[in-house]
C-alpha cells in the first residue's frame, strides 16, 4: 500500500478510527467516567510515546494500564517503585555462571523493562538514581548493562503513575526524565454518576473484563500511519507560536516573561505535532485543526514548564499560563 495516495490514506484512517473506537469501548467496560484520560492515553500510544499519570491513589490508574495491555495484546509488566528499588531491579543484571566443564561466563538476566508495556507504579516513590535508570530505555528503546547494549521489544511504552508531590515519601522526577514523557495526564475524581457505576460494576459477583481488540503489530502500523497524516501550515504556525510563547526568552506575553522560569523545548513542539495528528486520525479526520492544538496543549506542556518561586508564592499555576498560551493562538 502506498500511503502517499490520498485514497489509501483515507481508507486507512477510517479503518484506524473503527479500531480505536472498539478499543475505547473495550476499555470503557472496565474504566468508568474518565473520557479525557482515556482519549489522551490512546493518543500517546498512537504517537509512540510514554505517559505520566498523576492522581491520588485509588483512581484506577494502575487498572487503566493493565486494561490497555489486554486490549492491545501487549506483553505488560509492572514495577512497584519503592525507596529501596535499585536500577538493576528494572534493567536487569549479569550473573556469573559455571558450566559442567568448569567454564565460567557471564549471562545477562533481563529485568522487567524488557516488555512492550511497562507500568512504573508510583514512580516518584523511588530515589532519583532509580528514576533516571529509565531515561535511556525511554529515549533509545535499549539499555546498557556492563558495557553491552540490549534492545527492547517493539512497541515499547512506559506508562508511569505518580502520586501528588504533596504526599509523604515522594521524590520529584528530574526535568530530563519528565521531558521524555509524551504527555502528563492528570486523573481527577470521577463524577457522581461514574462513581455510582464503579460501585455497581466492581462489587458484584461478575466483574467486567477487557477483551483484546488489537495486537502489537496493529499498533505499530497505526503509529506509522499517524506520521503520514498531513498537517496544514496554519496548524504548524499555531504550534510554533504556542510553544515559543511559553519560553520567557522568546515570549510576547508579559505574564510568561514574569512567571515562567524555563519553558518547553523543541521536544514539546514535536509532541504536539504527533498528538494533533493522532487525535485527528482517531476521530476519522484526514488533517488536524487548531482546535486539536488547543485541546492538547495542557497535557503536552504542563510538565515541560516551570514557574518562578515568586509566581508559585502568588498562587499562579502552570495551567493558568497554558491558558494564556492558548489564547494567543485561538
Amino acid at each position: 500500500m502506498n500511503l502517499s495516495d490520498s485514497k489509501d490514506l483515507v481508507t486507512e484512517i477510517d479503518r484506524l478510527g473503527v479500531q480505536i473506537a472498539a478499543a475505547g469501548v473495550g476499555i470503557g467496560r472496565v474504566i468508568f467516567g474518565q473520557p479525557r484520560v482515556l482519549e489522551e492515553t490512546l493518543i500517546t500510544l498512537l504517537a509512540g510515546g510514554h505517559l505520566l499519570l498523576i492522581g491520588v491513589p485509588g483512581l484506577a490508574k494502575t487498572r487503566l494500564v493493565e486494561t490497555l495491555g489486554t486490549v492491545f495484546g501487549m506483553e505488560a509488566r509492572r514495577v512497584q517503585f519503592t525507596p529501596d528499588l535499585m536500577p538493576a531491579d528494572i534493567l536487569g543484571s549479569e550473573v556469573l555462571e559455571e558450566s559442567e566443564t568448569g567454564r565460567r561466563s557471564f549471562r545477562f538476566i533481563q529485568g522487567p523493562v524488557f516488555c512492550q508495556l511497562l507500568m512504573a507504579d508510583e514512580i516518584n516513590r523511588a530515589s532519583p538514581r532509580t528514576q533516571s535508570a529509565l531515561l535511556q530505555a525511554m529515549q533509545e528503546r535499549r539499555v546498557s548493562v556492563a558495557g553491552h547494549y540490549h534492545n527492547l521489544p517493539s512497541p515499547f511504552h512506559v506508562l508511569a503513575t505518580q502520586n501528588p508531590l504533596e504526599q509523604e515519601g515522594t521524590y520529584p522526577l528530574p526535568e530530563a526524565q519528565l521531558d521524555r514523557f509524551f504527555m502528563q495526564v492528570d486523573v481527577d475524581y470521577p463524577d457522581r454518576e461514574a462513581e455510582r457505576q464503579i460501585l455497581i460494576a466492581t462489587t458484584g459477583a461478575n466483574e467486567a473484563e477487557a477483551q483484546r481488540v488489537m495486537n502489537p503489530l496493529d499498533l505499530i502500523s497505526a503509529q506509522r500511519l499517524i506520521r503520514h497524516v498531513p498537517v496544514g501550515e496554519s496548524v504548524v504556525e499555531a504550534i510554533l507560536t504556542l510553544v515559543r510563547n511559553g519560553r520567557p526568552e522568546t515570549s510576547s506575553i508579559p505574564e510568561v516573561k514574569k512567571h515562567v522560569s524555563w519553558g518547553p523545548g523543541p521536544r514539546a513542539s514535536q509532541a504536539l505535532m504527533l498528538a494533533v495528528r493522532a487525535r485527528a486520525a482517531m476521530q476519522g479526520r484526514l488533517a488536524p485543526s487548531i482546535d486539536d492544538v488547543l485541546a492538547l496543549a495542557h497535557p503536552v506542556l504542563r510538565h515541560r514548564m516551570a514557574l518562578t518561586f515568586a509566581a508559585r508564592a502568588e498562587g499562579v499555576a502552570v495551567g493558568d499560563v497554558i491558558d494564556l498560551l492558548n489564547a494567543s493562538v485561538a
